[in-house]
């Protein structure tokens, strides 16, 4: 059975934002069954040479008191401030690997969890390694994908739509009917309360079945 809505979703694994996301895709999966399709995409947020941020820096410190530990508390997720902030290019094509091999969810949630829980360094190849074996990968597959860049051009095509998109900023998630191109979608930035995004797919469908 096709999908009627398609939710795009960019995102990158050092956004604290998109894991606090992750658990309202995960509930519209369940309340709406086949009728939703979650079409994860990659968004590097600090590809090189962009600097990467302080770990101790005032920013993040601010960031975090302000925003991701409220909102992490009202969604009931335990999020710690990372002591590392790595480049995500490697972990964002870990995933696009477990995908290949079915096993792409498992391996957003670990990283997810890794980073933001226990404060892994998902920017280093043998920690992907650790993490992959973890959730049933092969580690020597992992890693010749990563060491021969096998992903990286699915990686970069998803950053250039984006851009194309006008998405400048993740998690941005755009819903659309399955007939209809990613032009055409709603875009919604930010992580988004589920009654908001329940009330969007239904809107959706009522223009299916109208």
């Amino acid at each position: 059975m096709t999908a009627t809505v398609v939710i795009s979703v960019w995102s990158d694994f050092v956004c604290p934002f998109c894991y606090l996301e992750k658990p309202v895709l995960d509930q519209l999966k369940a309340t709406f069954g086949n009728e939703v399709e979650i079409d994860w995409r990659a968004f590097e947020l600090r590809p090189e040479p962009v600097p990467l941020l302080d770990p101790d820096g005032e920013y993040l410190h601010t960031t975090w008191e302000r925003y991701v530990y409220p909102m992490a508390e009202e969604r009931f997720m335990t999020l710690r401030l990372p002591p590392v902030q790595p480049r995500s290019r490697l972990a964002l094509e870990a995933e696009r690997y477990a995908r290949s091999v079915g096993l792409g969810e498992a391996l957003q949630f670990a990283l997810f969890q890794g980073f933001f829980e226990q404060g892994l360094d998902i920017g280093d190849i043998d920690m992907l390694l650790e993490i992959g074996a973890s959730i049933g990968l092969n580690q020597d597959g992992l890693r010749v994908a990563l060491e021969s860049g096998e992903f990286t051009a699915a990686v970069q095509a998803d950053q250039q739509l984006a851009q194309q998109l006008g998405i400048k900023g993740v998690p941005a998630l755009l819903l659309r009917r399955s007939d209809q191109s990613q032009q055409q979608a709603k875009l919604v930035s930010g992580a988004q309360p589920f009654p908001l995004l329940a009330r969007l797919v239904e809107e959706i469908l009522s223009e299916v079945n109208d």
